[in-house]
């Protein structure tokens, strides 16, 4: 098999001040690129808009910069300029990752890696290259969701982002505890995967913001999705209102003292998602009950839920995979959030409580000790960026455990 070209996926909307920084990072990658694609969008009804308009200029400026680019190759598509926008039925973040990536798709071969980029982030300069010998040492793998790590501003967001990182790392170290196929964490900055997985997944699904999730799933759902590379993305922790949700829209909703969509879920959920899963083999034979199953049959809305797969899937193996991709990473974050409604215990008291479970027994107790007057609104930042630098760590470990040994 020849070596893989590497592309690079680029959204741009109001990013011109990034622009220049990113082009840093990626000339001095230690690894040639063959192409960056970059799709700088926004809807053309913003032109008519005093509130809008700001951002189409600024994206006038990334177009006049991208065109003047004399560097690596760039295939640049405007769907920014007035009468080339987004109409309004279509576009976003999602519109514009799927353009680039179906662009990408129609001239790369199957081995090929694309890589996923966002103009705010930084990028060491052996991000390509970790990228690429994790593709080539473990073929198993159709794509990767990359380690990632917010760099502190020293102002206001420290506290915000800080809160964000430890629900997110809370989340993904339970999922790899229970050995999760959706053991993911989903950002459009810090993803790659082959071209080949792209086009068998049918490429992204243009939604206006998660895209990046619901792409993971889909490639979860067709293969398989490494959790770890030798190297990591640094996301920005700006407050953005870009999309409907994600880092941004967090971040602004936590200044306002609301983090009810980004709340800290108990281990004991999880447990029940992890024996739910291991449940799937029995569930060939008859019906039982698991610990999902209350929450399973009201989504579902159906009195035999497991029926049609056994009637569809005769084969133990195939029949699992489809439990797999019937209680998805969607429907395990719906299902955890449902069990956290429930739970009038504090995101401090979970979180404590989870860290004896998240370690192994003489540290647990001395990290829940050491945090046990833990605030995320009165605890000092260094404290805070304390603990999520314990659980990042904790996360690493647990993401390069997640890889098969061949």
């Amino acid at each position: 098999m020849s070596t893989p070209d590497i592309y690079i996926a680029l959204p741009v909307l109001n990013e011109y001040e990034n622009l220049e920084k990113l082009f840093y990072y990626l000339e001095n990658q230690d690894l040639p690129f063959k192409k960056l694609v970059v799709c700088v969008n926004n809807y053309d009804h913003w032109w008519d808009r005093d509130d809008k308009i700001v951002l189409c200029e600024n994206n006038l400026k990334s177009l006049t910069f991208l065109r003047e680019y004399k560097g690596f190759e760039l295939q640049l598509i405007d769907m920014s300029s007035p009468g080339k926008g987004w109409p309004g039925k279509k576009g976003g973040i999602g519109w514009a990752r799927k353009t680039i990536t179906d662009a990408i798709c129609r001239e790369a071969n199957e081995n090929d890696i694309i890589v996923s980029m966002d103009a705010d982030t930084e990028y060491p300069e052996n991000y390509l290259s970790a990228i690429r010998d994790t593709f080539e040492s473990r073929p198993v793998f159709d794509g990767i969701a990359l380690p990632y790590y917010h760099r502190l501003a020293g102002d206001e967001t420290d506290r915000l982002i800080l809160r964000y990182e430890i629900y997110m790392r809370n989340y993904l170290l339970n999922m790899l505890r229970i050995g999760n196929p959706y053991a993911f964490t989903a950002l459009g900055s810090a993803m790659s995967f082959t071209a080949g997985a792209c086009k068998r997944a049918g490429g992204l699904t243009p939604v206006k913001s998660g895209e990046d999730f619901y792409f993971l799933q889909k490639l979860v759902k067709n293969g398989r999705v490494s959790p770890w590379t030798g190297t990591l993305a640094y996301p920005s922790p700006r407050l953005s209102d870009r999309v409907g949700f994600g880092t941004g829209p967090a971040l602004i909703k936590g200044k306002n003292k609301d983090w009810s969509s980004y709340p800290i879920y108990s281990w004991k959920a999880f447990d029940k998602v992890g024996r739910t899963f291991d449940l799937f083999g029995e569930l060939q034979k008859s019906d039982i009950d698991t610990p999902m199953s209350p929450y399973l049959d009201g989504v579902f809305g159906l009195e035999n839920l497991w029926e049609p797969l056994r009637s569809n899937y005769r084969d133990r193996l195939n029949f699992v995979r489809a439990c797999r991709n019937k209680v998805d990473g969607l429907r395990i974050l719906q299902f955890l959030r449902s069990e956290r409604k429930s739970d009038p215990a504090t995101d401090e008291v979970i979180l404590l409580d989870n860290l004896l479970v998240l370690f192994p027994d003489k540290k647990a107790k001395v990290y829940r000790d050491r945090f046990r007057n833990l605030s995320f609104d009165d605890t000092a930042i260094e404290e805070l960026n304390s603990l999520r630098e314990i659980l990042f760590a904790r996360e690493n470990l647990l993401r390069q455990r997640a890889i098969p040994l061949n």
